[in-house]
């Protein structure tokens, strides 16, 4: 399973770093996503990293402010999360795929943590 950690309540203007880690398995051949989900929305679709070529992507909502990285020693992926606002308010789920691309498309996701709440103050 993965396990999400680093949720919390902050400032808007503020930071915090999520992380993910995966117990079982390694994540070092997979994919790696962000996602969140905020009350009475869909689940959208945050930041993903490839495996090996460690190519990124993210929403356009969080460029410039959200940053995606891995560490395959520590089996571990991460979100730093910068200059928030409250609309990033939501609980966040991490997920891994398979599959070779950094996609947002959260169907193609096999694994997924149960998710960190973040809460962002105005």
């Amino acid at each position: 399973p993965l396990v999400e950690s680093g949720g919390g309540l902050v400032q808007s203007g503020g930071s915090l770093r999520l992380s993910c880690s995966a117990s079982g398995f390694t994540l070092e051949d997979w994919t790696l996503g962000w996602f969140r989900q905020a009350p009475g929305k869909e689940r959208e679709g945050v930041s993903a990293i490839s495996a090996r070529t460690g190519f990124t992507r993210y929403a356009d909502s969080v460029k410039g402010r959200f940053t995606i990285s891995r560490d395959d020693a520590k089996n571990t992926v991460y979100l730093q999360m910068n200059s928030l606002k409250p609309e990033d308010t939501a609980v966040y789920y991490c997920a891994a795929d398979r599959g070779a691309g950094a996609t947002l498309f959260a169907g193609v996701y096999d694994s997924w943590g149960q998710g960190t709440q973040v809460t962002v103050s105005s």
